[in-house]
């Protein structure tokens, strides 16, 4: 397994029809791809309901924290090589 520590890298996401983009660590993005694949829905779908929950929190945390708190969170685990 390659090691986990590597730059953020910036991929655009597409939450109600609205593009934007968010910075996480290659071993997140696994994460949100293997917890989208295990629910049936796009990381689309996933990241605008993890979105949704975020607004709705007393002190909104940005979309890209608020992405790897949800993945711990759910503790999925990542589908790396």
């Amino acid at each position: 397994m390659p090691a986990p520590y590597h730059p953020p890298v910036k991929r655009s996401v597409q939450i109600d029809r609205h593009k934007t983009s968010i910075s996480l660590e290659p071993l997140f993005w696994d994460m949100l791809k293997t917890a989208a694949e295990a629910e049936g829905v796009a990381i689309n779908a996933l990241v605008a309901r993890i979105d949704a929950e975020r607004i709705r929190s007393a002190t909104p945390p940005g979309l890209a924290s608020a992405v790897r708190v949800w993945l711990v969170a759910n503790r999925q685990p990542h589908a790396g090589p």
